[in-house]
């Protein structure tokens, strides 16, 4: 496996898509930089100026398939031809109210709907942020008693939960249910492990998100592994480093508890490995999806495969990296005949704002990540020169 395979990682790119794309990743490699740019932009939208188009034109054009489904045909065709499937991942952020919600349960099941008409979207995926308020989840999982309001609130969304996954098990499309802060954990884990025993008796529709900076997430896997052995049900799991680590941090100092997340990251490292290791052992009754950016963990996971005798194709194995994050990996594991599945954000451009600034925060925050964003880049632009 060759990830400095530039020719194919880029295949799919004009010379105006990488020349957009190394003007972006030099903005934001510096966090300095980045920070500046993100500030700029959340005060433009808090004094309501038409930044929207720029937007659109630069970073959103980027990592984002669209401002709706159909609106993200085009990329979904565009990775399809080079055999990567698409993850259409509604992004709207920061809705609180029951409407709001319940738009979001409808726009993911259309997700669902359309995964089912279309080979190249082979997984949906929601977040429960996109269906409650972030405050009733953070109580439900601290075990506070809730008002009568609330009450309601949580039958409601208790409601649109299972309706998905229902959805998605009836139509016969794997979804994903994407973690978050750890403080909200609990609750996630709690009800998704409710919908895997519920409608992944015979085949793997529902998955969790394992974030494995998590200091227990592999003591978390290793018991989800003996109640579905126990209880004769599938695992579906997508294995993924994490995409709060400040925030954890900063909170744990805060509030003086222990810090839930590794602070070295070769402690990360080892256990998302292990993750795949003990997975690819029980492959009997575990699909799994490696969400990383990471080319040793994507390495190790082929190189897994290869000494278990597990066909590159095996639908329970997908690798999943960002749009217009890690070409390099997505784009040589096709190559090579692995099933691969990028990303897509879509949704109003302001709506999807919040996730975008979230996106370069956290992405200048990871040590090299923008740098070898942009090294490949210019690597692949002196390749087309010379040639």
């Amino acid at each position: 496996m060759d990830f400095n395979n530039f020719k194919v990682a880029f295949s799919n790119k004009s010379d105006s898509d990488l020349n957009r794309a190394s003007l972006l990743f030099k903005s934001i490699s510096n966090p300095t930089m980045s920070s500046l740019l993100t500030g700029v932009i959340k005060i433009c939208l808090w004094l309501k100026f038409p930044i929207t188009p720029i937007i659109k034109a630069t970073v959103f054009k980027h990592f984002c398939g669209g401002t709706t489904i159909t609106d993200s045909q085009k990329t979904i065709e565009s990775l399809w031809k080079s055999n990567i499937g698409t993850i259409l991942d509604y992004s709207a952020e920061g809705k609180k109210s029951e409407e709001d919600f319940n738009h979001v349960m409808e726009e993911t099941i259309r997700t669902i709907l359309k995964a089912k008409s279309e080979e190249s979207i082979p997984f949906s995926v929601f977040k429960f942020t996109g269906l409650t308020h972030f405050s009733l989840l953070e109580k439900i999982s601290s075990e506070f008693p809730l008002s009568e309001k609330e009450q309601k609130e949580k039958e409601n969304f208790i409601y649109r939960v299972e309706r998905i996954c229902k959805t998605a098990a009836e139509n016969k499309v794997p979804i994903f249910i994407d973690a978050e802060e750890s403080w909200i954990q609990d609750i996630i884990d709690n009800l998704t492990l409710e919908m895997m025993k519920k409608f992944n008796k015979t085949e793997c529709w529902i998955y969790n998100t394992l974030q494995m900076y998590r200091k227990d997430r592999f003591a978390y896997l290793k018991e989800l592994l003996e109640i579905a052995e126990e209880e004769k049900f599938l695992l579906g799991l997508k294995i993924v480093r994490g995409a709060y680590h400040e925030k954890e941090i900063e909170r744990a100092k805060e509030k003086g508890y222990a810090c839930p997340v590794h602070t070295v990251k070769e402690n990360t490292d080892r256990d998302y490995n292990e993750a795949l290791r003990i997975c690819v052992k029980n492959s009997d009754f575990i699909s799994i999806c490696a969400g990383t950016h990471n080319e040793q963990s994507s390495l190790l996971l082929s190189e897994l495969m290869e000494e278990n005798n597990l066909n590159k194709n095996d639908k329970r194995f997908f690798f999943s990296q960002l749009l217009g994050m890690s070409d390099h990996i997505s784009y040589n594991l096709s190559e090579h005949g692995y099933n691969i599945a990028k990303y897509v954000p879509y949704g109003p451009v302001k709506d999807v704002l919040p996730y975008l600034i979230r996106r370069a925060e956290e992405n200048s925050s990871i040590a090299g990540q923008m740098g070898r964003e942009l090294a490949n880049i210019m690597k692949e632009k002196k390749r087309r020169k010379n040639s």
